[in-house]
């Protein structure tokens, strides 16, 4: 019988066609979960992101071999659950990342010249004489960037910054990156250093039990008062309450993001109505290029490890040697 697998979200043409090259597919919507996971029961394998797929949607489907998400990360899966389920989990690491980095690198600049701000403030019909300090904004260039997380984003980030901007790199991550060190002049310091140095504070790091709240209060007031913080990461990372207090109090000079603890954001967040805050709706690899790219390479990822010969971009690798 041919392997069936599940799209729980749209493909392009050709990408579902080369999936139904080699199984059948079936389209199925996320939001209607009875329907989808029905589907999932009697699946070989399955492709989709930005829906949580939880361990008793799963519970029936003793034929599931793969979850391919068309995205970098995966804390919509229970990966632990996965693993002891021997359910190979597949993401989409690298093809990402340069446009995710560009999106890191619009929101310090429109954070610090207040691009947006401005921008509406003439359409607004306000500008009516040459522009005063009410209009400044800060300096990029010459500045220091910490950086939350030197992966593989973080350090397309430290690219963009030392060599384009002339930027100082500070950086925390779990273990030393050598190339980041020597190319780009990055420096190694603990999370308390890189918050009390740096001018812009940027978080790169997955969503995990240890990155959740990441930055709260007590973080937020180690930072300098003219700092902006930048999460294109994971929401979550983030105390949102704390720093919308932060924003409000002045403790930091403004937030550009591209993630929220809750999205889409609500019409009636505070952040919404704050002048120092650049807020984007998730669209760190959403171009044209990028999302075709990673639909392709989840997939391709997907035929792979249904033929037990994916050997890149798993994400729990040890379901492979049970």
């Amino acid at each position: 019988m041919p392997r069936k697998i599940v799209a729980y979200k749209a493909l392009p043409s050709d990408i579902e066609a080369y999936l139904r090259s080699h199984a059948d597919v079936m389209n199925v919507d996320p939001q209607d979960r009875a329907a989808f996971v029905a589907a999932l029961k009697d699946a070989d394998g399955a492709i989709g992101a930005s829906v949580k797929v939880s361990s008793d949607m799963i519970d029936g489907a003793t034929k599931l071999k793969v979850l391919s998400t068309i995205s970098v990360g995966f804390d919509q899966f229970d990966v632990a659950d996965l693993t002891r389920r021997g359910i190979v989990l597949t993401h989409t690491p690298d093809v990402l990342t340069e446009s995710t980095a560009d999106t890191v690198f619009a929101l310090i600049l429109a954070s610090a010249r207040r691009v947006v701000e401005l921008a509406e403030w003439v359409k607004d019909g306000h500008w009516q004489a040459s522009i005063g300090e009410s209009c400044f904004g800060v300096e990029v260039q010459g500045k220091t960037l910490g950086i939350v997380g030197l992966g593989r984003i973080g350090g397309a980030v430290a690219r963009r910054a030392a060599l384009g901007f002339r930027m100082n790199v500070l950086y925390t991550n779990r273990s030393p990156n050598e190339q980041a060190e020597k190319e780009y002049g990055a420096k190694r310091v603990e999370l308390d250093e890189l918050l009390a140095q740096s001018d812009f504070v940027c978080l790169q790091v997955p969503l995990t039990s240890e990155t959740r709240g990441l930055i709260g209060a007590n973080e937020l007031k180690k930072m300098k008062q003219g700092a902006i913080l930048i999460n294109a990461s994971r929401g979550p990372t983030v105390d949102e309450a704390a720093l919308i207090e932060a924003l409000k109090n002045g403790t930091i000079r403004g937030a550009g993001l591209d993630v929220f603890e809750q999205e889409p954001l609500p019409v009636d967040s505070p952040l919404l109505a704050m002048k120092n805050v650049v807020a984007l709706p998730h669209i760190g690899s959403a171009t044209q290029e990028t999302r075709h790219a990673m639909a392709r390479n989840a997939a391709e990822n997907l035929i792979a490890a249904l033929d037990g010969t994916l050997e890149q971009n798993i994400v729990n690798r040890d379901v492979l040697v049970r």
